[in-house]
This record gives C-alpha cells, structure tokens and sequence, in this order.
C-alpha cells in the first residue's frame, strides 16, 4: 500500500508587536479547514503557524515597556497558541522565530545564498517604516495632510543611510515571470497574482537583507555587527519547520509546501522576495500562495485609534465557536474584503445553522426516536427521488475537492447548504409524519434517506464546525474510525437495527437579547 499523499499548509507567522484579532483568526481558521479536509481525505498532513518575534518594532515596544524584547515575545506568542487552541486549530506544530532550530536554518539559509552569489555587501540609503518592517521606494510614499511623506500603509517613514547586505533581487525579474506563467495557480486570487506580475514587470531593485540600527535578530554569520532583514528571517520558518537544513527526511517529504496562506498586505513578500531567496538557494519556490482579504467592522475600516478591532475569543464568548467558524468562512467570498455584523453573525447562526441544519436533523432523529423504536429504519424499494437524495450525499466529497484546493470555501458551504436544503424539501415533500399509519414501510425508508444523508453531509461539515458535525455523528451511531471520507459512499451508509441515542438539539437558536447588537 502507497504512504498518503503529503500537504504542508502554513499561515503566516504572526508578528508579537500586536494582540490577536480577527484577521489573524480568520488566516488560522482557512488553514484548519484545509488541513482538517486533507486529513480526512487521506493525506499526511502538517499545519504550521506561529510567531515572527524579530526586528526593531519588537525591540523598540519592549524598551518603552521596560522589559527584554524576549520577554516581550514570550507573552505575546502565548497569545497567539492560545488563539490557535481556543479556535480549535488542528495545527501539528507552532513555531517561534527565537527558536534554536529556526536560528540554525537560517544561518544555514543565508550561507547557501552567499556561497551562491546572491547576497553582497553595500550600503542602504533609503526610506524604511519600522511600523512596516519594510523598505519603501520614493515613488510608492504618499503625502499625508500635514505635508510628511508616508509608507502606502499609511505608517510612518524615516530616512536611514547604514551599511547593509543586499540580496540580488534584480538578478530574478525574468525567472520569477517564467514561474509565475508556467505555474498559473502558484499565485491566488487572480488578482494578486496580477499585481505581483505587475510588480516584477516594473522591474526589481536589490533588496536591503540585514541592518545594523538594532540588535534583535538573527546575526549575520561572520559579520554579528549585522542582524537578518525581518523578512528573510520570518520567510524562513516555513523550510525550518519542515526539517531545514537537513534537506532529507520530512524536508524531502514536505517541500515544496502546498500553500502559504497569507493576507492581501503581505503577498509581495511571499510571492516575489519568497521564491526568489529559495531559488537563488537552489530549493523548490512553493506551490501555491493564496492571499484573502481584509475585514470591516460594521462597515468602519478596523483600526486601534478608533477603538474597534473585532476580538475573536469575544465573538467565541459570545456566539459559540462551531457558529463563529462557520461565520467566517461563510459570509464572504474568500479573496475579498468582507464586512462582519453582528446581525450577519445572528442570521447566519438563526437561518443556516439552527433553521436549515440543526432543525432538518431534529426532525428526522425525533421522528425515528418516535417511530422506529429509536433505531436506524429499516429500507425498503428507492424511489428515484431517494436515490437522487442519496446520490447527491454521497457525491459530495467529489464536488467539493476542486473547490478547497482553490480556497473557495463559501463556494463549499454553499454546496453543502444546497444539500441540506435539498433534504428539507424532500422531507416536505414526502411528509413521513403522515406516512406511519398509510405505509410505514414507506416512512422508514424515507427516515432512512434522510438520515443517510445527513450523515454524508455531517462527514463534510467536519472541518468547518468539528465539535458540532461530532455531536451529529455521535447522533447518527457512526463510529469514531468511519468518519473519513473514505466512508462517504454507499457502501458505508446506516446499517438498519442500529440503535441510536436519544436526540439532541446541535444548533441552537441565538437570543438576540444574550447581545448588545452594537
């Protein structure tokens, strides 16, 4: 028997300058989805995140907190693992960039790129934004009201003139243009991989890899007046966690990772200086870099000065975790910016989860509770109605595939809420209630179609909403070791006779009263 097939998804490590919030949940969440989809479609797995904890803004906070920049790091990335655990996050590992491991990978990593001529020492004069971490051209400043030049991102800048090590980034515009045009889906949605193209087409500057103004980094091998540039320090965890610089075992395994999930404002880093520095170090670019959008506030751009930044353990508190999962994935196309409400959230919950799902599975486990003596009904002849039910159940892991590799995540809750909502008019339409005395023969088997469906449909909801889908499979008797998709097809469905637990309500309504909708 062939081992399963590998994929290496990772978020983007977070940065300990900044507390959790939804933007970071919603990255870490996508990747779980994908990783929990693979698992259960029978890969070998591995979910990477963690936290980017180098560079001046980490040393500058924690000199104006009175504390060590380690300190500092080692606080603020517990928030993030407790992010991750408290979203469920099925993560195999959480690495942090002051780790031994990632220090020896990249050294390991920088050497590789000297001994190949890629990397040079000058002298940086230019723009750079310690907010941004980033070193900024002339023509992409803006000017503010008050007349000062500004990053894009609207964070300050300063000039600087200090000696640096370059990374031969000029050298890459023709092989990183090659790449992207032999490999069509190396850069997602559609419109980043347009702006990154746009980007090398204007040609490529040498970029700026170590300063010497600060002290908190990785030291530039035989040169510890220097430290690395923030960026090929943090770009570098992804091949320290799959086992750089020994370039057998898990690396030969995982590398190229399949996808780095990113946000819209950092896919240059991961889609132009990313696969340049890899390339440059003779490795494998990655193969897909997908970059989704940002969130508004009830309309309102999120920002600290304005107070209204979205704590997503307090959406947690408040709606529950299955519902806040399913929220997010749902609500907006993903690759766009959305905007989350609260009265979004509350009819999400309400009309899909509570009115469509939970109440479609509440009706058919009471009435086999009721009917059937609190066992899976027996089945009768299948109507081409039934079999259309159970086709469409039982098809669904092979409609969904194409869509989870192309990150479409609503377009896969879609699928399945079409599936859900098909069973809710077939069990109108066939009004099993009313077949107990005129032919329960017949109501069995439509119990049964339903309940065999909604055991295909709960197999697919396990990634978005685990704990929920569980509940629902536990309902259904499946057993622990036939919740695979493995198992989705006929050949697997509800044995009749099987008896069933008492049922439970799995979505419940929210109570809008529970909320300051505010």
């Amino acid at each position: 028997m062939s081992a399963p097939k590998s994929f290496y998804v990772t978020t983007p490590i977070y940065y300990v300058n900044d507390k959790p919030h939804i933007g970071h949940a919603y990255t870490t969440l996508a990747c779980d989805v994908l990783a929990r989809f693979k698992r259960l479609d029978g890969f070998d797995v591995k979910f990477l995140t963690g936290t980017d904890e180098h560079g001046q803004k980490v040393e500058k906070s924690a000199e104006a907190a009175g504390i060590s920049p380690k300190a500092l790091a080692d606080a603020n990335s517990a928030n993030f693992r407790e992010l991750a655990a408290r979203l469920n996050c099925s993560n195999d590992d959480f690495i942090r960039t002051t780790e031994a491991r990632h220090r020896a990978s990249c050294t390991a990593l920088w050497n590789k790129l000297v001994e190949t001529g890629a990397i040079y020492l000058g002298h940086y004069e230019g723009w750079y934004s310690v907010r941004d971490e980033a070193f900024w051209g002339e023509d992409e400043l803006i000017t503010n009201a008050d007349g000062a030049k500004i990053a894009p991102t609207g964070a300050p800048v300063e000039w600087v003139r200090e000696p640096s090590y370059f990374f031969r980034l000029s050298a890459w515009g023709e092989r990183l243009l090659a790449w992207y045009e032999a490999n069509p889906d190396c850069v997602g949605p559609a419109s980043r991989r347009n702006e990154v193209m746009s980007f090398v087409k204007g040609g490529l500057q040498d970029l700026s890899v170590s300063r010497t103004s600060f002290s908190w980094g990785i030291p530039v091998p035989g040169d510890e007046a220097h430290v690395m540039y923030v960026w090929l320090d943090a770009l570098t965890n992804y091949i320290t966690a799959a086992g750089y610089p020994d370039t057998e075992g898990e690396f030969a395994a995982r590398w190229p990772a399949d996808l780095h999930m990113v946000g819209k404002d950092i896919v240059r880093f991961h889609a132009v200086y990313w696969p340049a520095f890899l390339m440059a170090a003779g490795l494998e670019p990655p193969k897909r870099v997908f970059a989704h959008g940002w969130w508004t506030n009830e309309g309102q751009k999120i920002s600290k000065s304005t107070g209204n930044v979205i704590d997503p353990l307090g959406l947690i508190d408040t709606y529950g975790l299955d519902p806040v999962r399913y929220f997010l994935l749902r609500e907006v196309p993903f690759g766009n910016d959305g905007d989350f409400s609260h009265r979004s959230m509350i009819n999400r919950i309400n009309n899909d989860l509570a009115n469509e799902y939970g109440n479609l599975a509440q009706r058919v486990l009471a009435q086999i509770a009721k009917n059937c003596g609190g066992a899976v009904p027996k089945v009768g002849e299948l109507t081409a109605e039934d079999r259309e039910m159970l086709d469409g159940a039982h098809g669904l892991v092979s409609k969904l595939r194409p869509l989870i590799d192309r990150q479409l995540f609503h377009e896969v809750l879609e699928a399945l809420w079409g599936q859900v909502r098909a069973a809710n008019i077939y069990i109108d339409r066939q009004a099993p209630w009313g077949l107990k005395k005129t032919d329960p023969e017949r109501m069995g088997t439509v119990l049964w179609v339903l309940a065999e469906s909604i055991r295909g449909i709960a197999l697919m909801t396990q990634p978005f909403m685990p704990d929920s889908s569980a509940r629902l499979l536990d309902l259904l008797a499946v057993p622990d070791e036939q919740r695979s998709f493995a198992f989705t097809g006929s050949h697997y469905s509800l044995k009749a006779g099987t008896p069933l637990p008492a049922p439970s309500g799995v979505f419940p309504r929210f109570v809008e009263a529970d909320v300051n909708a505010g």
